[in-house]
Protein backbone atom coordinates (compact mmCIF):
# COMPACT_ATOMS: atom_id res chain seq x y z
CA UNK A 1 0.00 0.00 0.00
CA UNK A 2 2.98 2.67 0.76
CA UNK A 3 4.51 1.41 -2.35
CA UNK A 4 0.99 2.38 -4.00
CA UNK A 5 1.31 5.62 -2.52
CA UNK A 6 4.77 6.86 -3.23
CA UNK A 7 4.27 5.77 -7.12
CA UNK A 8 1.05 7.97 -7.17
CA UNK A 9 2.86 10.79 -4.78
CA UNK A 10 6.06 10.31 -7.85
CA UNK A 11 3.59 10.74 -10.45
CA UNK A 12 1.96 13.63 -9.20
CA UNK A 13 5.47 15.62 -9.02
CA UNK A 14 6.43 14.30 -12.35
CA UNK A 15 3.33 15.22 -14.02
CA UNK A 16 3.47 18.93 -11.82
CA UNK A 17 7.41 19.16 -13.11
CA UNK A 18 6.51 18.63 -16.53
CA UNK A 19 3.44 21.16 -17.09
CA UNK A 20 4.27 24.11 -19.02
CA UNK A 21 4.53 27.33 -16.95
CA UNK A 22 3.04 30.74 -17.60
CA UNK A 23 5.32 33.05 -16.34
CA UNK A 24 4.00 36.40 -15.22
CA UNK A 25 5.67 39.56 -16.46
CA UNK A 26 7.23 41.79 -13.77
CA UNK A 27 6.07 45.25 -13.32
CA UNK A 28 9.45 46.39 -13.73
CA UNK A 29 9.38 44.06 -17.17
CA UNK A 30 6.67 46.30 -18.09
CA UNK A 31 8.33 49.69 -17.36
CA UNK A 32 11.32 48.78 -18.83
CA UNK A 33 9.24 48.10 -21.87
CA UNK A 34 7.43 51.69 -21.76
CA UNK A 35 10.44 53.50 -21.08
CA UNK A 36 12.72 52.15 -23.43
CA UNK A 37 10.18 53.50 -25.98
CA UNK A 38 10.34 56.62 -24.63
CA UNK A 39 13.52 57.13 -24.25
CA UNK A 40 14.12 56.69 -27.89
CA UNK A 41 12.05 59.17 -28.79
CA UNK A 42 14.69 61.91 -27.22
CA UNK A 43 12.46 64.28 -26.29
CA UNK A 44 12.96 64.16 -22.82
CA UNK A 45 9.64 62.00 -21.43
CA UNK A 46 9.81 61.05 -18.28
CA UNK A 47 10.03 57.80 -17.36
CA UNK A 48 6.93 55.80 -16.12
CA UNK A 49 6.37 54.60 -12.82
CA UNK A 50 4.42 51.73 -11.02
CA UNK A 51 1.46 52.62 -9.71
CA UNK A 52 -0.36 49.86 -7.53
CA UNK A 53 -3.62 51.96 -8.00
CA UNK A 54 -3.49 51.57 -11.97
CA UNK A 55 -2.38 48.04 -12.02
CA UNK A 56 -5.30 46.79 -9.66
CA UNK A 57 -7.51 48.65 -11.95
CA UNK A 58 -5.42 46.51 -14.81
CA UNK A 59 -5.53 43.33 -13.02
CA UNK A 60 -9.41 43.72 -12.23
CA UNK A 61 -10.10 44.30 -15.84
CA UNK A 62 -8.39 41.51 -16.97
CA UNK A 63 -9.95 38.94 -15.24
CA UNK A 64 -12.89 40.28 -16.68
CA UNK A 65 -11.58 39.04 -19.85
CA UNK A 66 -10.49 35.68 -18.61
CA UNK A 67 -13.57 33.35 -19.96
CA UNK A 68 -13.09 35.10 -23.89
CA UNK A 69 -9.86 36.65 -24.00
CA UNK A 70 -11.68 39.61 -25.89
CA UNK A 71 -10.27 42.27 -27.28
CA UNK A 72 -12.39 44.89 -25.92
CA UNK A 73 -11.52 48.20 -23.69
CA UNK A 74 -12.82 48.34 -20.51
CA UNK A 75 -14.19 52.36 -21.23
CA UNK A 76 -12.36 53.30 -17.89
CA UNK A 77 -10.73 56.93 -16.82
CA UNK A 78 -7.68 55.76 -17.64
CA UNK A 79 -5.34 55.58 -20.82
CA UNK A 80 -5.25 51.39 -22.35
CA UNK A 81 -3.63 49.51 -24.39
CA UNK A 82 -5.13 45.63 -24.92
CA UNK A 83 -3.02 42.89 -26.78
CA UNK A 84 -4.98 39.16 -26.79
CA UNK A 85 -3.10 35.93 -28.26
CA UNK A 86 -4.27 32.28 -29.07
CA UNK A 87 -1.51 31.11 -26.63
CA UNK A 88 0.86 31.62 -23.93
CA UNK A 89 2.08 35.54 -24.96
CA UNK A 90 4.44 37.80 -22.86
CA UNK A 91 3.79 41.46 -21.28
CA UNK A 92 6.76 42.37 -23.10
CA UNK A 93 6.17 41.44 -26.39
CA UNK A 94 2.80 43.44 -26.22
CA UNK A 95 4.34 46.40 -25.40
CA UNK A 96 6.48 45.73 -28.63
CA UNK A 97 3.87 45.19 -30.56
CA UNK A 98 2.43 48.48 -29.25
CA UNK A 99 5.73 50.65 -29.64
CA UNK A 100 6.51 48.80 -33.62
CA UNK A 101 3.38 50.93 -34.05
CA UNK A 102 5.87 53.62 -34.64
CA UNK A 103 6.58 52.41 -38.36
CA UNK A 104 3.02 53.97 -39.25
CA UNK A 105 3.25 57.32 -36.88
CA UNK A 106 4.13 60.50 -38.50
CA UNK A 107 5.32 63.16 -35.88
CA UNK A 108 4.83 66.32 -37.96
CA UNK A 109 1.14 65.73 -39.16
CA UNK A 110 0.52 63.94 -36.52
CA UNK A 111 -1.33 61.52 -37.74
CA UNK A 112 -0.78 57.22 -38.84
CA UNK A 113 -0.03 56.34 -42.45
CA UNK A 114 -3.89 55.28 -43.94
CA UNK A 115 -5.02 51.83 -43.05
CA UNK A 116 -2.51 51.45 -40.18
CA UNK A 117 -3.35 51.93 -36.52
CA UNK A 118 -0.28 53.98 -34.13
CA UNK A 119 -2.28 54.93 -31.34
CA UNK A 120 -1.33 52.10 -29.02
CA UNK A 121 1.99 53.63 -29.40
CA UNK A 122 1.43 57.41 -28.95
CA UNK A 123 -0.36 55.95 -25.72
CA UNK A 124 2.89 54.26 -24.83
CA UNK A 125 5.15 57.64 -25.69
CA UNK A 126 2.60 60.11 -24.26
CA UNK A 127 4.37 62.99 -22.52
CA UNK A 128 1.99 63.47 -19.38
CA UNK A 129 0.84 59.60 -18.70
CA UNK A 130 3.62 59.16 -16.67
CA UNK A 131 1.87 56.31 -14.00
CA UNK A 132 1.36 52.68 -15.58
CA UNK A 133 -0.32 49.68 -14.45
CA UNK A 134 -0.26 46.18 -16.26
CA UNK A 135 -2.13 42.77 -15.87
CA UNK A 136 -2.13 39.41 -17.72
CA UNK A 137 -4.51 36.26 -17.46
CA UNK A 138 -4.60 33.42 -19.32
CA UNK A 139 -7.83 32.81 -20.51
CA UNK A 140 -10.06 29.60 -20.58
CA UNK A 141 -9.72 29.16 -24.40
CA UNK A 142 -5.96 28.79 -23.88
CA UNK A 143 -5.07 32.31 -24.41
CA UNK A 144 -3.52 35.34 -22.91
CA UNK A 145 -5.03 38.56 -22.34
CA UNK A 146 -2.66 41.90 -21.53
CA UNK A 147 -3.83 45.29 -20.31
CA UNK A 148 -1.76 48.07 -19.37
CA UNK A 149 -3.15 51.40 -18.13
CA UNK A 150 -2.10 54.97 -18.46
CA UNK A 151 -2.69 57.76 -15.75
CA UNK A 152 -3.34 60.07 -16.81
CA UNK A 153 -4.64 58.66 -20.38
CA UNK A 154 -3.51 60.62 -23.55
CA UNK A 155 -4.60 60.08 -27.07
CA UNK A 156 -6.53 63.33 -27.60
CA UNK A 157 -7.62 64.58 -30.56
CA UNK A 158 -5.25 67.35 -31.81
CA UNK A 159 -2.88 67.10 -29.37
CA UNK A 160 0.98 65.38 -30.02
CA UNK A 161 2.32 62.92 -27.64
CA UNK A 162 5.41 64.48 -27.34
Amino acid sequence: MASKILLALISLISLTLTLPSSAQDTPQDYLDAHNAARIAVGAGLEPMTWDNTVAAYAQDYANQRINDCALIHSSGSYGENIAASSGDFSGTGAVKLWVDEIAFYDYNSNSCATGEQCGHYTQVVWRQSVRLGCAKVMCANGGTFITCNYDPPGNFIGEKPY
